[in-house]
C-alpha cells in the first residue's frame, strides 16, 4: 500500500477511484471546525427551542453528509445510493418538523412536582389570573435531609 494514496475498488470491478490522504485530512479539519461551531452554538439561545434544535440538526446533517460522501465513498458510488441517502434525510426532516411543531404547541412539560429553576416569563402556564408571573414554589428538602430545628 502506498503512503500517499489509497485505491478503493467498490466491488464491481469497473470502478476504481484514487483517493489521496490529503483529501481526508481536509474533510477531517472541516469536521473539527464544524464540531467547534456546534459546541459554540450550544451555548447561545437563538430565541426558541425550535431554532436551537434546527441549528443543531443542520450542523449535524452537514457533518453526517461529509462523512457519508467522503469517508464512506458515497460520492463515488452509484447515483441510486445518493438518492436513497438524500430521501432518508428528507423523511427524517419531515418527521422531526412534526415533532417540533407539536412541542411548540404545548405548555410547560415538566411535572407538577418539579422543584428546579423556572423561567417564569417563558411559561404562560405559571401566570396568575391577572397575567403576572408566579414564582416557582420553593424546593422542598430531600427526604432524610431535614434542616435542623433552631431553638
Amino acid at each position: 500500500m502506498s503512503t500517499h494514496s489509497q485505491s478503493i475498488d467498490h466491488g464491481t470491478g469497473d470502478h476504481f477511484h484514487e483517493h489521496k490522504w490529503t483529501g481526508y485530512l481536509y474533510i477531517l479539519l472541516i469536521l473539527l471546525v464544524l464540531t467547534v461551531i456546534t459546541v459554540t452554538a450550544s451555548r447561545y439561545d437563538f430565541g426558541s427551542s425550535t431554532a436551537n434544535v434546527v441549528i443543531a440538526m443542520t450542523i449535524a446533517t452537514i457533518k453526517a453528509t461529509l462523512v457519508a460522501l467522503f469517508f464512506m465513498h458515497l460520492k463515488d458510488d452509484k447515483a441510486i445510493n445518493g438518492i436513497i441517502f438524500v430521501s432518508t434525510l428528507l423523511f427524517l426532516a419531515v418527521f422531526l418538523a412534526f415533532c417540533l411543531i407539536d412541542q411548540d404547541s404545548r405548555f410547560d412539560s415538566r411535572p407538577a412536582t418539579y422543584k428546579g429553576p423556572v423561567n417564569v416569563f417563558a411559561l404562560p402556564s405559571l401566570n396568575d389570573a391577572a397575567g403576572k408571573p408566579v414564582a416557582a414554589p420553593p424546593a422542598a428538602p430531600a427526604a432524610g435531609h431535614e434542616a435542623p430545628a433552631h431553638h
